[in-house]
Order: C-alpha cells, then sequence, then structure tokens
C-alpha cells in the first residue's frame, strides 16, 4: 500500500512539475518568437525609412506584399505592386525628403502585426526649390509573407 502512495505521489510530482515547466518552456519561445517579429519588423521600419530619404520606388516596393495597400494622404490609394510603384515613382518625382522615423508601438498577432509610428524632417519640393517642414503620424499593418514580415497597408496625415 505504502509502495502505492508513494508511486501515486511521485506520478502526480513529475506529471504537474513537467507540464509547468511545459508550459514556462512554451512561454518562453512565444515571447521569443514575438521580440524576433518586432526586431524584424522594425527592420522593415528603418528600411522603408531609408528608401524615403533616397527616393528609391524599386525597395519601398519590395517592402510591400503582393496585395499591399498605400494610402497616402490628400492621394488615391495604390492596391498591388504596380500601382504601389506607380504612386512611389510619382511621389519622388515632385519631393525629396529627409526624415526620421520614431516607433512609438509594434504589437505582433500571429502573423498579423501593426506599427505606430511618427515621423519628422524636411521636404524640399523640386518644382520650387523650397525646403518645408514635414512632420507626420504614421499606421502600418504587416503580414508575415512567406517567412518575412512586409506591409500589408500603410497609411499616414500630416500633424502640422
Amino acid at each position: 500500500m505504502k509502495t502505492i502512495r508513494v508511486s501515486i505521489i511521485l506520478f502526480f510530482t513529475c506529471f504537474y512539475g513537467c507540464a509547468d515547466k511545459s508550459s514556462n518552456t512554451n512561454l518562453k519561445n512565444t515571447e521569443i518568437m514575438e521580440k524576433m517579429a518586432k526586431q524584424e519588423i522594425e527592420n522593415v521600419l528603418m528600411t522603408y525609412k531609408e528608401t524615403l530619404n533616397t527616393s528609391n520606388a524599386e525597395k519601398a516596393t519590395s517592402l510591400y506584399t503582393k496585395d499591399g495597400i498605400f494610402m497616402p494622404a490628400a492621394g488615391p490609394s495604390a492596391i498591388g505592386t504596380e500601382q504601389i510603384k506607380g504612386a512611389y515613382d510619382f511621389v519622388f518625382s515632385q519631393i525629396q525628403l529627409t526624415i526620421e522615423f520614431f516607433i512609438e508601438e509594434i504589437t505582433v498577432e500571429n502573423t498579423l502585426a501593426y506599427a505606430v509610428t511618427s515621423s519628422k524632417g524636411s521636404t524640399l519640393i523640386h518644382a520650387t526649390k523650397e525646403t518645408v517642414p514635414e512632420e507626420n503620424r504614421e499606421l502600418f499593418v504587416f503580414e508575415n509573407e512567406n517567412g518575412s514580415w512586409k506591409i500589408a497597408r500603410y497609411m499616414f496625415n500630416k500633424t502640422k
């Protein structure tokens, strides 16, 4: 009888102890994956900032999903790779940006994420050669496409 009690106690101790360790491991793995996703998204945002500052429409377009949507302030939405490329080509033919991005929030949920950012700097208007202040707030929606985080939706508006 004593042997059976000891066996039962050992069984439950091991079962609950192992289950607890397993759930802790799963929680740690989830936290690590989320941290890695946030870092990759932050890298995409910094690359995007570089594409804006260098007027690189090709690179900007490559950061979007195939069915991505670019929703510029006071302009029509560009849907899909071809329209997005055309929109950036047009924007960069009109202005030269010199901005800095500030990441305020990145939230990851499975294969989707969003980022709230703001940007500040200046814009050179090619037609007039005038440089004006530039300040925006932005909302990015990201999707994990084939193992890489890409911009699925992007919109911004001026704060001043």
